[in-house]
């Protein structure tokens, strides 16, 4: 891997790990809803005027029932689901949380395209779920129904991450990574766009709050797709998978360094195992490598 490739990679776990922070501050204010639609819709503003200003607009026509899966499961239904959570749990405990998206993802292959589940990935998963047993179950103080409830909405969003990079495995072979990325924002917006009425936003935008939600959008969300993308074709998206093991280390740096959110030793116990058993699944190759992320990621 080159010293470039490298800093993209840790650029781009970096900007992902810090989608878990920015959620933590902006979705008690702004709302899961108009979190996840602000976010995507500005991420395909984003990605549309970058098209225009190298004059190629991609084709949308043909592929628009797969950009609008792609759209709903791998990023309304997750981001949703990600700004749900983020009103009640850290920042770093959804950040690992995400990390349980290539178990799903093992599943979803093994149940939909038949892929064998060898002893490695099967010990993966179990010591997944321990982490998570762990990470969410030992702690002083009881879990709240809200909390737990939140924990549930990472667990399913990283199931919607895993489902989503199996159906592109099958069904996006070929098509142009970026064609992906931008329409599947698009799908997104469409999507969320008719639930805004019935989500109020909770309370008062700031500037804190509105540089938060921009920093979602444009940074975690455009631009990482853009050097997600580039990495693929630069090293390979195997390789490019290996931002999976460096998103929490990030997501948990940030909620301690800007939310003082604490290390606590459930957190990193669990997280260890978590990540531990994410290695184990993923060996021998993944099913999300020709995924539109490597879900993982918020």
């Amino acid at each position: 891997m080159s010293p470039a490739d490298l800093a993209r990679l840790v650029a781009l776990a970096a900007l992902w790990g810090g989608s878990f922070a920015f959620i933590r501050v902006a979705a008690p204010v702004v709302g899961p809803l108009w979190l996840a639609e602000s976010r995507v819709a500005l991420a395909f503003v984003v990605l549309i005027m970058l098209a225009l200003s190298r004059g190629r607009i991609p084709a949308l026509r043909e592929r628009w029932r797969d950009f609008l899966v792609i759209g709903v499961v791998n990023s309304a239904l997750p981001f949703a689901l990600f700004c749900f959570a983020g009103q009640y749990i850290a920042a770093s405990t959804a950040a690992i949380l995400n990390a349980t998206s290539p178990f799903f993802g093992a599943l979803a292959a093994a149940l939909w395209l038949k892929d064998p589940l060898p002893l490695s990935k099967l010990a993966g998963m179990a010591l997944g779920l321990a982490g998570v047993v762990l990470l969410v179950g030992w702690r002083p103080e009881p879990i709240t129904a809200y909390a737990l409830a939140a924990v549930f909405a990472c667990l399913a969003a990283a199931m919607c991450y895993g489902i989503a990079s199996v159906y592109a495995k099958v069904r996006m072979a070929g098509v142009p990574s970026f064609s992906t990325a931008l329409y599947s924002q698009l799908a997104a917006a469409i999507v969320l766009a008719p639930a805004l009425p019935l989500a109020p936003m909770n309370g008062q935008m700031t500037s804190i709050v509105a540089a938060n939600v921009f920093a979602l959008a444009v940074g975690s969300t455009a631009i990482a797709y853009l050097l997600y993308f580039r990495l693929i074709a630069n090293i390979g998206p195997a390789r490019a998978l290996s931002v999976t093991f460096l998103i929490p280390l990030f997501g948990v740096l940030w909620g301690y360094l800007f939310l003082r959110e604490p290390l606590s030793i459930n957190m990193l116990l669990g997280g260890s195992l978590i990540l531990g058993g994410t290695w184990l699944a993923m060996r021998g190759g993944t099913v999300a490598s020709g995924s539109t992320r490597p879900r993982i990621a918020s």
